[in-house]
């Protein structure tokens, strides 16, 4: 086992982050349509409230609530809370209109008429909202679809890839493992100092300011 761990590698497959400056060159080229509207919302709420793909697509109108900071979202039951005991995130308003995300939840449900019910929906060719709630794999999809946008091999990315750009944009910002773990809901330290190592990389490397 030992000789084929050194023949394979042991190093696990992460999949890219999406950072802040990409997340914003894509939702500001999404087009005003109901497809378009629902994605800039998935997306955007995706990346501030670092869910997991089931997270974001059992959430129900319900489950969110506007406050004067911005928006909270309760969730009922995650992969770390199997007892459903249930854990609530904030949502901060957004410096800049064009890339808030709670202006863009709340123009996606204005826009597809939804008072109650599931939050994120299909949308058919015809740019019809339908009644059936969005699937986990549909979340991939979504991001895959504007990764493509700006150049990258689809691949490289997955539906976690919002949620470790929040992660890792938060480490780079010198956030706490602990804010960040509350926001992510991650009780593992390993997972969590990943994305620290990753936001990390350039703002604490020692050959940085040498004059190489």
């Amino acid at each position: 086992m030992a000789g084929l761990r050194r023949q394979l590698g042991v190093a696990p497959v992460w999949k890219m982050a999406i950072s802040i400056t990409d997340l914003k060159k894509i939702v500001v080229q999404i087009p005003d349509t109901h497809l378009g509207t629902r994605d800039r919302a998935l997306l955007l709420l995706d990346f501030s409230g670092t869910f997991r793909r089931s997270e974001l697509v059992a959430l129900n109108v319900e489950d969110c609530r506007m406050i004067h900071e911005g928006m909270t979202i309760h969730l009922k039951r995650s992969k770390t809370d199997q007892e459903g005991q249930g854990r609530s995130v904030g949502i901060p308003h957004g410096q800049d209109p064009a890339t808030c995300t709670v202006q863009a939840c709340w123009a996606w449900l204005r826009a597809a008429k939804i008072e109650t019910g599931p939050l994120f929906r299909g949308v058919n060719r015809h740019g019809q909202v339908l009644a059936k709630r969005l699937s986990s794999e549909a979340v991939a999809i979504v991001v895959k679809r504007y990764v493509s946008w700006l150049g990258y091999d689809v691949e490289d990315f997955a539906g976690h890839s919002l949620r470790a750009g929040l992660a890792t944009a938060a480490a780079a910002a010198g956030k706490t493992e602990r804010a960040i773990m509350q926001q992510t809901g991650h009780r593992s330290l390993t997972t969590v100092r990943r994305y620290i190592h990753d936001g990390n990389i350039f703002r604490d490397d020692t050959a940085d300011g040498l004059g190489l």
